[in-house]
């Protein structure tokens, strides 16, 4: 409402008066839309395990191991972080790729080792970080998420 003065703007009516204009200012994207813009686009969907969707996704290597998966992803959601199992009928280089183009932080892979020993397999940044006690990765992430550091 103040543009139309600051701005001096007037317009001519049909009876040749001179008006001020009324002006209504309406953005699609508000300043908290925005930060998150630059925020998605500054760190190229690559965020922190802390701020990411979805901090661990868990890929089962065959059906047989679903079962594994699903104690696995209970224990993470009793600890408060957030994940997802990949339960699809997928070969399991394909599970992980699209996994890292999802930008998941952490891929844990399960098979019949895993399941057997009670550990996992992980995986950060296309990097395999080798097998894990369940608590131990678990405290580890809650670590991480806590201190809001990041291990990449």
């Amino acid at each position: 409402m103040q543009l139309p003065e600051r701005f001096q703007l007037e317009y001519t009516d049909k009876d040749g008066e001179k008006k001020r204009p009324v002006m209504i200012h309406r953005v699609c994207f508000g300043s908290i839309e925005r930060f998150i813009g630059i925020l998605i686009e500054h760190f190229a969907g690559h965020f922190p395990t802390w701020l990411a969707p979805v901090q661990v996704k868990i890929l089962p290597i065959s059906d047989k191991y679903s079962d594994y998966a699903e104690k696995v992803e209970a224990e993470f959601n009793k600890a408060g972080i957030r994940v997802e199992t990949d339960h699809r009928a997928e070969k399991i280089g394909y599970k992980i790729r699209e996994a890292r183009n999802e930008r998941v932080p952490y891929i844990v892979v399960v098979g019949e080792k895993e399941a057997s020993d009670g550990t996992l397999s992980v995986r950060c940044k296309g990097e395999d970080l080798g097998s894990y006690k369940l608590d131990a990765f678990i405290d580890e992430i809650k670590e991480e998420i806590k201190n809001k550091s990041k291990r990449w």
